[in-house]
């Protein structure tokens, strides 16, 4: 059972990121205080949760938390100054746009860089320990999840309706097929290596060769 608290007495807020391994899109971040009290036995980790309970716990952290907030940091904002800063910074960005100021912020993961004044704590996994680091894990994944799916359409060749930007082999031959667009993260290696065996197209022009 998850955690309601790393400090008894103090207001927590969980944040966690989503995203940070796309080939495309934003890096996305929550920030999520919850009620003292706040349990639900379906809560858990984002990755560990399916699509339709993934939905239906946002519906209940929405309605349930103190307050929420999110955060987002594009590509171009990604190759300017690299996902682990962007991830920090969609961070931040989700922090200060709670409604309620936090006394500490419990962080998923080993590290966490801010200007806030904010204490804080890295928890390794943390989404699968505390429910308010659980509860921002799934904002996060589902904003992103939403906005991945509305971009789809503009570009439906990438197939982000259902990769939601990150690099499955239908993604990486659709960008070898029809090169990068405005979205994709120019910084990373879009085409993986030659293991892949991906069938480049000679033809595209240079523009498009990646």
């Amino acid at each position: 059972m998850l955690q309601s608290y790393h400090t008894k007495g103090v207001i927590e807020a969980g944040v966690d990121e989503a995203g940070r391994g796309c080939l495309a899109g934003p890096v996305f971040a929550a920030a999520v205080i919850l009620p003292a009290d706040f349990f639900h036995p379906v809560l858990n980790d984002s990755k560990q949760l399916n699509e339709s309970n993934r939905d239906i716990l946002r519906e209940v952290v929405e309605r349930e938390a103190i307050c929420y907030a999110v955060g987002i940091v594009d590509a171009p904002r990604i190759d300017e100054v690299n996902i682990l800063n962007a991830s920090f910074e969609a961070m931040n960005k989700a922090i200060a746009k709670l409604s309620h100021k936090p006394q500490s912020l419990l962080i998923d993961g080993n590290r966490f860089r801010t200007k806030t004044k904010y204490k804080y704590h890295c928890i390794i996994k943390g989404d699968g320990i505390y429910a308010s680091i659980a509860a921002a894990s799934i904002l996060a994944k589902t904003y992103r999840d939403e906005y991945m799916k509305k971009i789809h359409h503009e570009h439906p060749h990438y197939h982000w309706q259902n990769n939601k930007g990150y690099p499955t082999l239908a993604h990486r031959e659709a960008i070898a097929q029809h090169g990068s667009c405005s979205y994709h993260r120019m910084s990373f290696t879009l085409l993986g290596d030659a293991q892949l065996s991906l069938q480049f197209d000679t033809n595209l022009p240079e523009t498009q060769a990646l």
